[in-house]
């Protein structure tokens, strides 16, 4: 990446102070350029879930590593719980939905409570033998007594298709008979949903796969307790990243800990082959990125305070803008024959292909995601009926009551007196986006044409390409679209 004026300003940058300029190009299509990743960790598109608890869970990192991407499971779950959720992530099918089901039997009140599980918004009806029986929609509930069966309102105008019929195929009969979801049969038993949507987006999009063609999924792990038992039980369960994890990553305790995910990683790595990558963080400058790589990071996270939940910057003065914190980062890393991950501060898609031109190897996105069916968070509304899921930060009063929980009341009470962070906030499901892949679907359009402007068909060519601008607040505002006119 260089400058328009071939010279660096005197002050740091945000995504909203840089613009990118076209360059000439031989790039003619989207779909010329190559999203995969040169981080190590197998994804195909650059998008990195955040590894937070209102963000982070089973529906979110199948389905995003369905398209290519990875989320990365908190560290405040339990132990037990990340290793059902890796179990539970890497029994999905890669291209085949996971359906909702239920008993013709149930009341209609447990389909209201499960329909908002998944964006395709259906539940297969399926007998003991788990044979598709018919469907069920949120529309065909309404109006309907909480005590009804499942048998009295569901359709059983099913389309089924066998797993291994071809999808383009399924495609044109979902589409003759205007169905939206197909149940996918093996031997007559239920395995999996196809959607038309679905069926397109398995088409542009390459799966994160293990070696075993398994879906790809990270945990963290935080500097504190058995750092090394921790990192043993979940590289024994599956994890395909380690990301250690704390607030303030330039530290010794973090070195410390590094030293010993390293010695178990290692250890895991002579018994099965394969090492498995460490990300760590987070730093905000090149001294942070040396140390931690020194220190036996593979991956370098890079953010302090841009995250919308993070109250950092406001109460503590420290932080740095996070495009100039990308950038050198990034050179600093990549001089180590190392990659970072851009953490926090993205909005748009614009930002996405921005840090990706600042030289990060995967951009990791949290509240951007927290509004959508796939979020732990339960689906809410407010007054005028439009739906919600709360989001909060990791290092919020609510995130460290979760984390504190062994504590005795004492320590607790003494840990929740310094929390930073929102502990409450409202992230509304955009209703023509609902769903984290109709964001994917954006972000990745947004960035795919950001590299045709740079003639880049890859990410590294678009980091040697990408021409870059500063502009003024009024510049950033110049190219924002109008939802109204301007009478």
């Amino acid at each position: 990446m260089r400058f328009l004026k071939d010279e660096l300003p005197p002050y740091d940058l945000t995504y909203n102070d840089v613009f990118m300029v076209p360059s000439r190009s031989s790039v003619t299509s989207r779909m010329d350029v190559d999203l995969s990743t040169p981080d190590g960790i197998g994804t195909t598109i650059p998008l990195v879930v955040a590894n937070m608890t209102a963000i982070s869970g089973r529906r979110m990192a199948e389905t995003v590593a369905r398209r290519g991407g990875m989320a990365i499971l908190p560290q405040d779950i339990p132990v037990h719980a990340v290793q059902e959720t890796i179990d539970y992530v890497k029994g999905r099918h890669p291209v085949f939905e996971t359906p909702v089901t239920i008993g013709p039997d149930a009341p209609v009140s447990q389909v209201l409570a499960l329909i908002g599980k998944r964006a395709h918004r259906l539940v297969v009806v399926v007998d003991d033998q788990r044979r598709p029986l018919g469907v069920v929609t949120e529309k065909a509930c309404q109006d309907v007594d909480r005590f009804a069966t499942v048998a009295d309102v569901m359709s059983t105008d099913l389309v089924t298709v066998d797993a291994s019929a071809d999808p383009s195929e399924t495609f044109d009969r979902l589409a003759h008979q205007h169905i939206a979801l197909a149940p996918v049969t093996q031997d007559g038993r239920l395995v999996g949903v196809l959607t038309r949507k679905g069926i397109l987006r398995s088409a542009i999009y390459s799966p994160a796969l293990d070696a075993r063609g398994r879906l790809r999924l990270g945990v963290a792990i935080g500097i504190n307790g058995d750092v090394q038992a921790k990192a043993e039980t979940m590289l024994s369960a599956g994890a395909d990243v380690l990301v250690v994890d704390t607030a303030h990553g330039h530290q010794d305790k973090m070195l410390d800990a590094l030293k010993l995910v390293r010695q178990a990683r290692d250890i895991h790595a002579d018994e099965h082959g394969v090492p498995v990558p460490i990300a760590a963080g987070n730093v905000v400058s090149a001294d942070g990125v040396r140390d931690l790589l020194s220190g036996g990071a593979d991956i370098v996270k890079v953010g302090v305070g841009p995250g919308a939940m993070c109250t950092t910057r406001m109460m503590t003065g420290v932080g740095r803008p996070q495009f100039s914190a990308v950038l050198e980062c990034a050179a600093a890393a990549v001089d180590e024959g190392a990659q970072v991950w851009a953490d926090g501060g993205v909005k748009y898609p614009r930002d996405v292909a921005l840090a990706l031109a600042a030289g990060a190897g995967n951009v990791m996105i949290g509240s951007w995601f927290a509004g959508t069916w796939e979020s732990p968070g339960d689906l809410a509304r407010d007054p005028e009926g439009r739906m919600f899921k709360e989001s909060f930060g990791m290092a919020s009063a609510r995130a460290v009551r979760q984390r504190t929980q062994a504590q005795s009341a004492y320590d607790r009470a003494r840990s929740a007196l310094f929390e930073e962070g929102i502990s409450s906030s409202r992230m509304y499901l955009d209703p023509e986006r609902p769903g984290v892949e109709d964001l994917i679907d954006s972000i990745v359009a947004g960035v795919r044409s950001s590299f045709t402007y740079a003639g880049a068909r890859s990410i590294a060519e678009f980091r040697e390409r990408a021409l870059v601008g500063v502009q003024s607040a009024s510049g950033y505002d110049e190219g924002r679209p109008r939802e109204t006119s301007w009478s």
